[in-house]
């Protein structure tokens, strides 16, 4: 560890990457507080089987556009190696643009359509209820969400992934308040049940968005970046925007819908099953969240190395950040597979949803020991434009591999919910073997400046 700690280059991955650990992590507790407050109402296994298709349907249209974030931290890297700062508040101005005006329209359409979509994906009526009410409230902080996917790109940008983890402990915290006095109807409110973590959820999301814009008030970034002088509308900057972003919008739409219809398939087999599935998503959070925490350092680093023109120290970066994130998966592998049942306890104390969960999750925890090799060097690949190759692998794995086996297994041969989390190691291996060729392959020092 103290070797790792020493390399330069593993200083300036650790810079970034642990306080967007840190941040992430918050995010986290969130979900396992969230989860387990939902698993404590009564009739536990309809919430937590509503919750399970609501976070996640939800997460697919969020997701798609949150990538914006990608485009905008992309460029403003670039930019920021070439020492370009006021570039950089162009860039997120117009990223500003693209937000609020595709936040506001799917607002709007993700309300109206949010109990019909529900019915159609749940099997159980009672389920698909309580998945629309938490569809309806979640997708009102969706403007403001789209805001702080802007803030967050350009933080990220620059390397400053603190403000991240400010705004992650506040922001989570407060979501943490409103979702316990909203779910259970404290303070002499009406008890909203999982409607109350919907809309608990988009209060925070306004609060980040107003901490976001107090912090882009400070003098040492109006003065650096002059964020109000530079209010240029630039097609350029959209379009490359929108060039960079939009695989990768696509991919986490495949990757939520991919879980989204594995989570349909869990329900075939029954509801307790369903409810499982989502206790196991809720804990597997632990791992993957961090890793993207590493993702976020690799894409600073290479693009701010591509920036200055230092296109093989990019390349390094990327495989040194996957070392690191290695030994991170390996280590919550181990207390996955070891300690199932009181990972899952944080989640529900439903006896019967633990039973069935528990060798799904050692399972689960095997599959995450090759899960930080895949989302590193994917974002290394999309920091240097490689968004579509990223997509396409993850189209192949996740609907061609995990989906199609995962109901073989589970419902066609009958091995259950066992035998359909069987798939996911198989899915997470064959992508992160297709993104660490590409990888490896690229021509670096070809790698032009976007």
């Amino acid at each position: 560890m103290k070797s790792l700690i020493k390399s330069p280059l593993n200083t300036d991955i650790l810079r970034i990457a642990l306080p967007a650990i840190a941040g992430l992590s918050t995010q986290i507790i969130l979900s396992i507080v969230d989860a387990a407050m939902i698993g404590r109402l009564n009739n536990a296994e309809y919430a937590l089987a509503a919750m399970g298709l609501s976070v996640l349907a939800t997460w697919a249209i969020v997701s798609f556009f949150s990538s914006l974030a990608t485009g905008t931290h992309v460029l403003i890297a670039r930019r920021f190696g070439q020492k370009a700062f006021e570039e950089c508040s162009i860039v997120l101005y117009n990223s500003f643009i693209i937000g609020i005006i595709l936040g506001t329209i799917v607002c709007l359409l993700g309300m109206f359509f949010s109990h019909p979509a529900a019915q159609f994906l749940a099997k159980d009526p009672r389920v698909g209820q309580l998945a629309g009410e938490f569809i309806f409230y979640r997708f009102i902080g969706l403007p403001f969400f789209l805001i702080t996917v802007s803030y967050r790109g350009f933080y990220f940008g620059i390397g400053n992934t603190r403000v991240f983890m400010v705004s992650g402990i506040i922001i989570n915290l407060l979501n943490i308040f409103f979702n316990y006095v909203l779910i259970y109807g404290k303070f002499g409110l009406p008890a909203m049940g999982i409607a109350g973590s919907g809309l608990g959820s988009s209060l925070a999301t306004i609060c980040d968005s107003l901490y976001y814009f107090l912090v882009s008030l400070g003098t040492r970034y109006r003065q650096k970046y002059r964020f109000f002088h530079n209010l240029k509308f630039s097609k350029e900057i959209i379009r490359s925007i929108f060039k960079i972003s939009l695989p990768v919008s696509f991919q986490n739409i495949f990757i939520l819908l991919g879980f989204l219809i594995f989570v349909a398939i869990t329900g075939l087999i029954g509801t307790r099953q369903q409810a499982a599935t989502q206790a196991i998503i809720s804990t597997l959070f632990m791992s993957f969240l961090p890793c993207f925490g590493f993702g976020i350092a690799v894409q600073t680093l290479v693009g701010n190395s591509i920036g200055k023109g230092e296109n093989l120290k990019a390349k390094l970066y990327g495989l040194q950040t996957v070392k690191i994130a290695t030994i991170y998966t390996v280590t919550l592998s181990i207390v996955f597979i070891c300690f199932p049942q009181y990972l899952l306890w944080l989640i529900t104390e439903d006896k019967s949803i633990l039973e069935l969960a528990r060798p799904a999750m050692q399972i689960a925890g095997f599959a995450q020991i090759f899960y930080g090799i895949g989302i590193v060097l994917s974002n290394g690949l999309q920091a240097i434009g490689k968004t579509r190759y990223v997509m396409f692998a993850e189209v192949f794995t996740n609907l061609g591999i995990l989906v199609p086996f995962s109901y073989l297994i589970g419902v066609v041969w009958g091995y259950g919910i066992t035998g359909a989390w069987f798939a996911m190691p198989l899915y997470i291996i064959v992508y992160s073997i297709l993104i660490s060729v590409r990888f490896h392959r690229n021509k670096w020092q070809e790698v032009q400046h976007i």
